[in-house]
């Protein structure tokens, strides 16, 4: 089968961490041939949406390019078999443009996850519909619903609608000197929505991330924050732990499910703190390197198993 991963450079792969690089490991590894897939690398002409991809065989490197490049060649969506959207945000105008041109390949190629369900799902709002699942929850780009809701909870979490890695996360707290300051550079001076949300005291001991694959739990980590930093995200230098999947999470999952599925969206990753949903990643989630060393399993064969299963339910219609 073809493969391919709508991603970012390949130079800004790194071997020990990215799942996407794991994944195309695995595709290779199982036989598939694996194609690297520019953002705005597809064109619509005669009806079909055509791959502008670079074929690739993914090498574990300690250093350089984790890639033997192969040939540059032009792919239409009759001879892709599936495509792994694994792009990171923003969701921005480019972005929204690949997931326009995918969903129109969609008759002839598995997507993962699918534009629709991509488009639909913002990955810290889409959440706030389970409000049984969630913390105490305001949006809001008002400097009056922050100080009102900060005098409520006393201990607050606030954050950018469309941030990832961390970034741009504050712990506040009612007697912090600089919280309006905070509040109002995230949303720049009323001009941006922002997520503020409860405080949940079992952040001080990290959040867990869980891999779902068809609507089931694949495997989950546990990301805990350094000594000098709150936030527990790998990017801000949070460390992996084993942990467990608890009734709790199964319980979420089981809600979050059919909604998953209907939406196409095979493969997400949920984070938990404590009993708490906090986030639905549905454009690039990660993790699944750190939970291969935690667990010593290859988690990346189920994933690429799971696609040859829509690819040849796909053909079979």
């Amino acid at each position: 089968m073809n493969f391919l991963f709508l991603m970012d450079p390949l130079e800004t792969v790194k071997v020990h961490s990215d799942t996407s690089f794991i994944f195309m490991l695995g595709a290779h590894e199982r036989g598939h041939k694996v194609y690297f897939l520019p953002s705005g690398g597809m064109t619509l002409k005669e009806g079909l949406v055509h791959f502008n991809v670079q074929e690739v065989v993914p090498v574990v490197r300690e250093e350089g390019m984790p890639f033997d490049l192969v040939a540059s060649v032009v792919l239409t969506e009759e001879e892709a078999d599936a495509v792994f959207v694994r792009t990171d945000p923003p969701f921005d105008s480019e972005y929204l443009m690949n997931t326009w041109l995918l969903e129109r390949a969609e008759k002839n190629v598995a997507v993962i996850n699918s534009p629709n369900g991509i488009r639909t799902v913002n990955e810290k709002i889409w959440a706030t519909q389970f409000t049984d699942l969630i913390p105490r929850t305001v949006i809001s780009r008002y400097l009056s619903d922050f100080k009102e809701f900060l005098a409520k909870e006393k201990n607050i979490i606030i954050k950018p609608t469309d941030g990832f890695g961390g970034a741009g996360v504050f712990k506040i707290s009612e007697d912090a000197p600089n919280k309006n300051v905070s509040f109002e550079m995230l949303s720049e001076r009323d001009k941006q929505e922002v997520i503020m949300q409860q405080y949940i005291p079992e952040a001080s001991l990290g959040d867990k991330r869980i891999l779902l694959l068809g609507g089931e739990p694949l495997g989950a980590v546990l990301r805990v924050h350094g000594s000098d930093d709150h936030r527990n995200n790998f990017y801000a230098g949070g460390k992996p732990e084993a942990v467990e999947i608890t009734e709790r999470d199964l319980e979420v999952i089981a809600t979050l499910k059919p909604h998953l599925q209907k939406l196409g969206l095979h493969f997400v990753g949920i984070d938990m703190l404590g009993d708490y949903l906090i986030e639905v990643n549905v454009t690039s989630p990660t993790c699944l390197q750190e939970m291969n060393r935690l667990y010593d399993c290859k988690l990346q064969n189920k994933v690429i198993q799971f696609a040859e299963n829509l690819v040849n339910f796909k053909n079979k219609k």
